[in-house]
Formats: C-alpha cells, structure tokens, sequence
C-alpha cells in the first residue's frame, strides 16, 4: 500500500552525455518496476532525434519514458517548467506503484526537482530587452555573454555562448533588478514533494569518454543527422531559436545555410561536445548528494548496472 504522506522513493541517475545512463535506468526499470523521466532539456522537443541521442522506438516501448517530445522546437520551454512536469510525473508514477527513475544530464533540471527551486518571475521590459537585442548584432553574442559571465558567472555557466536568447533574457534581469538571475532562483528548503532518494553520477575515464563521444557522433551522421536537421530547416525551424541551439544542430545549420564542408562541421561538433561533457563533469563535481559510478570496461558498466538495479530495489522494499 502506498501511504500518501510518505516521501517518495526516487532513483537518479546523471552524468555527462554518453556514459551509458539510459541503458542503466531501462535496465534499472525492467529489474524493479519503473518508469523514466528524462532530465534532457533537449529531448523535449519534437522532431529531434538523432541529435539528442533520444531513447530509440524500440527502448521507448520496452521502457515507459515521461517528458520525451513534449514541445515543438519553436515553442519556449524552461527549467520551471520542468520542475512542475517532472514532480507530476513522479507522483504519478508512485502512485501507480512503480519507481520513478530521474535520469539525465542536464544538472540544473535534476537540481530544480530534487532541491526544488522557487522560481520567482523575474521583471521583463521591451525597451531594455530591444536595446540588449541591438547591442548584440552590434557586438557578437560571445561579447554579450562575455559580459554575462562578468556580471552573473552562475548564469553564465549554464547558457551556452551563442543562446542569445538566454542570454539577453538573463541580463534584462540584471539590468532591471541590479541583482544577478540566478541569485533570483533559490532552493526551498521544504520542497511539497519529499523523496527518499538515492542519487548517483554515472561516469568512465576522460579518454574512454572521448572515444565514446566520437563514435556516438558518427553514428549519428550514420543514421541521417543532417537529414533530421534539413527536414527541421525546411519546417521553418531556425538558428535563433532556443531548441536550434542544441551542439550539433546549430552546426548543422550554418552548415546547410552558407555551405563549407561538413567534415569542419564534424569537428567542431565533436569538439564542443567534449567540452559540453567537461562541464558536465565539473557540474556534478561541485555537487556533493552524488556517489560516483565510474567503470571503464563493458564488465564494469554491468556492475555499476547491478549496483543501480540494487538501489531500486532498496528503494522499493516498502512501497
């Protein structure tokens, strides 16, 4: 029996992109009874699949998985929004007696949900939004982010250097209030929704994380990215907008948009995915309610799997 007023067991499983997170938790909830809320901010959006590495047809209908293809790409989605889909969905899945899995690698939407973040709105003006959007095409995006990282590091380190929109979006803030946006996003200390939470960062070595990154890329021009992403272009998605931002579509883009060869393109991609991965890293580092998996053979992938399958279990030996 599943008693309303007691916290809610919750498994989550991080770390940086191809760590083998999804195969864990589908793992994960084949062993115990459980379901999946992806913590990607974008395998949100419709249409973008490949690129993503978005749970393949076949993983989606061995495993039930929740906030996949919620949004098109030109629709606006954020954090907040995240926070309340996310703490629905692991209600709902309690309640049906299963073990809500939280797997992902977007740290910042995994720290909304479980410290619960209040999201107070911040101030908005057209006037100053305009006047920021100028400086922009006057300066670069990198400057303005620059600026960013001058007046709000925290901000900063979460928006990635050509998201204009987020980054004017954060210094509207700033310069409306004096106060930096991410100071405006604080962790309520009695969240409504309490879990009994065990929480894990899935990982291997730097160099075996860097060859995992780059095979995973070329299978991904294998099985048709830059076809996803010209499909995506010709529905009148663009390079401004928030979801087109993602590593790998934004170079896909300006690649289809004014040419060059795609062999640069390859490279840049897989650079900046390193360096994506890097952050990640250095994210969950600074996060201490973590313990650390790290396997660097397929063997060892299968015991930290075990290990997983183990915490779910021990989560759900009183629901």
């Amino acid at each position: 029996m599943i008693l309303e007023d007691s916290p809610i067991p919750l498994l989550v499983i991080a770390g940086p992109t191809a760590t083998g997170k999804t195969a864990a938790a589908i793992e994960v909830a084949g062993a115990v009874g459980g379901e999946i809320i992806s913590a990607d901010s974008m395998q949100i959006y419709r249409g973008m699949d490949i690129g993503t590495a978005k749970p393949t047809p076949q993983e989606q209908r061995q495993t039930a998985f929740h906030l996949i293809d919620i949004v098109d790409p030109d629709e606006d989605y954020n954090v907040a929004l995240f926070q309340q889909d996310a703490q629905r969905a692991i209600v709902d899945i309690h309640r049906r007696g299963l073990l809500p899995i939280l797997c992902g690698g977007t740290g910042l939407y995994i720290q909304a949900v479980v410290e619960h973040f209040d999201f107070p709105p911040g101030p908005r003006d057209e006037q100053t939004r305009h006047r920021l959007e100028e400086k922009a095409a006057e300066l670069g995006t990198e400057k303005m982010h620059h600026r960013l990282r001058e007046v709000d590091p925290e901000a900063a380190a979460r928006i990635e250097p050509q998201d204009l929109r987020r980054i004017v979006r954060a210094l509207e803030v700033y310069e409306l209030t004096g106060q930096p946006l991410s100071g405006q996003q604080c962790v309520d200390e009695t969240p409504p929704v309490k879990y009994n939470m065990l929480s894990y960062v899935l990982t291997c070595p730097r160099a075996l994380l860097y060859e995992r990154i780059e095979r995973r890329v070329d299978e991904m021009m294998k099985r048709g990215w830059p076809g996803e992403v010209r499909r995506l272009h010709r529905a009148g998605y663009h390079r401004q907008m928030q979801s087109m931002q993602a590593i790998g579509y934004r170079h896909l883009l300006e690649h289809l948009e004014h040419g060059g060869e795609l062999d640069e393109a390859l490279t840049e991609i897989k650079r900046d995915i390193r360096q994506f991965a890097k952050r990640q890293l250095t994210w969950f580092r600074n996060r201490t309610s973590f313990d650390w998996l790290t396997w660097s053979v397929q063997q060892r992938w299968k015991k930290a799997a075990e290990l997983l399958i183990q915490a779910g279990r021990d989560l759900t030996a009183h629901r």
